[in-house]
C-alpha cells in the first residue's frame, strides 16, 4: 500500500519584511539629521530667573472688570477709536469672569477689531 504524505504548507517568511524594516531604520538614522549640532563650547542663556511683563500694546483687564491701556482706564469704544487696524491683545487677570471677558471681546469686535488675542502665562510643569 502506498502512503501519501500530507502536503507540507510553506510558511510565509518574515525575513524579507525584517530586512526592509532594518534598511528603513538605517536610512532614517543616516538621513535623519535635520540640523547641524550646536557648537559644544556654546553656553546657552538661562531665562528661568527673568521676570515677565505685560506687552506694552495690550489692554489690561483687572479682576474687578476695569479695562486699562498703558495705565489709563478706558473702554472698548474709546480704545478702538485710537487703535490702528491690527489685532487687539488683552491681558486678563486670572480672576476675571468668563462672562466679562466674552462681553469685552464682543465689544472690541463690534467696534472694529479684526481679531482679539488673550495673552496668558504658561505654567511650569
Amino acid at each position: 500500500m502506498i502512503r501519501f504524505g500530507r502536503p507540507s504548507r510553506k510558511r510565509d517568511s518574515t525575513i524579507p519584511l525584517i530586512n526592509v524594516v532594518f534598511l528603513m531604520l538605517i536610512f532614517f538614522l543616516i538621513a535623519g539629521t535635520l540640523a547641524p549640532p550646536l557648537d559644544p563650547e556654546l553656553q546657552l542663556v538661562d531665562t528661568s530667573e527673568l521676570e515677565g511683563r505685560d506687552p506694552p500694546d495690550a489692554l489690561v483687564l483687572n479682576a474687578d472688570g476695569i479695562l486699562s491701556f498703558r495705565g489709563v482706564q478706558t473702554d472698548p469704544e474709546a480704545f478702538m477709536a485710537r487703535h490702528d487696524d491690527g489685532p487687539v491683545r488683552i491681558v486678563p487677570d486670572r480672576h476675571v469672569s468668563g462672562q466679562r471677558l466674552m462681553e469685552l471681546t464682543g465689544a472690541l469686535r463690534r467696534y472694529g477689531a479684526p481679531s482679539v488675542f488673550l495673552v496668558t502665562q504658561q505654567a511650569l510643569k
